[in-house]
């Protein structure tokens, strides 16, 4: 895909490594990719009020699909089944007092998105791309799917931006298409949160349990992963002095 996972768990990392109190929830069911990529693959325990703890690694505490099944058990679900883990997620997990809680989404627009939408309300939307054609027309809809449901889309991460030989610093080799979700970005009104650059230490870091914000915070990657992070928080700040609250979104279907 286009890294959503690999931006989630990034972001997290940050935040956490600042101090902050976080939480981050793996709501996507069918492939949750946060038990491998933080290496914690053990079941979480239960609370006397039949609350799930979270899972806590490098600060962050954690939820996903994939700490209660198999590795390789296959999630044979349907859509009501899958919603309604996704609000046992939600409401009853033991999160404690959290400062971010950051999910990390399934591909698409469907009925997960609305489901967390309608249940909780959410301080904004981190749209994750990729500077491919095909990955600009899933951020349209995107944008489009969060402001429809008056969701702040805070701002886009173009991940694997363009490739960096390690020793040659001052070169960027744009692979797959240059500035394409810089200009989406403006064409759609949204700010560009981060560049993230294609680092073969971000796909062996993830792969060994530890996101390249905590295992090299020197690198070229985990240095856009923090720029990023600052990003979002000063559009989460600018929002809050504004004064905007948010609300669940009460969606109503036509017959």
């Amino acid at each position: 895909g286009v890294g959503k996972s690999t931006v989630a768990v990034n972001i997290a990392s940050a935040l956490a490594k600042d101090g902050y109190k976080v939480g981050l929830m793996d709501t996507d069911i069918y492939g949750p990719s946060i038990p491998t990529m933080f290496n914690v693959f053990e079941k979480p325990n239960i609370t006397t009020q039949k609350k799930l703890v979270p899972i806590e690694r490098h600060g962050i505490k954690m939820v996903s699909m994939g700490f209660l099944v198999d590795v390789d058990q296959a999630m044979v679900w349907r859509g009501p089944m899958a919603t309604s883990a996704i609000k046992q997620f939600m409401t009853e997990v033991e999160w404690g007092e959290l400062d971010y809680l950051i999910m990390d989404l399934p591909p698409g627009t469907g009925d997960i998105q609305l489901t967390i939408v309608q249940t909780v309300p959410l301080s904004g939307a981190v749209i994750v791309s990729t500077p491919q054609v095909v990955a600009l027309d899933d951020v349209r809809k995107g944008v489009a799917m969060f402001e429809k449901v008056n969701v702040p889309v805070l701002g886009v991460v173009e991940n694997m931006a363009y490739f960096t030989p390690p020793d040659m610093p001052e070169k960027k080799y744009y692979i797959f298409g240059d500035g394409g979700a810089k200009h989406l970005a403006k064409e759609m009104g949204v700010p560009v949160l981060g560049e993230i650059p294609i680092e073969q230490t971000v796909r062996e870091s993830g792969d060994n349990g530890l996101p390249i914000v905590l295992a090299d915070d020197s690198s070229f990657s985990a240095r856009a992963f923090v720029g990023a992070t600052e990003n979002m928080k000063q559009q989460l700040e600018l929002r809050s002095k504004s004064g905007e609250t948010t609300k669940k979104v009460d969606i109503k279907f036509r017959p």
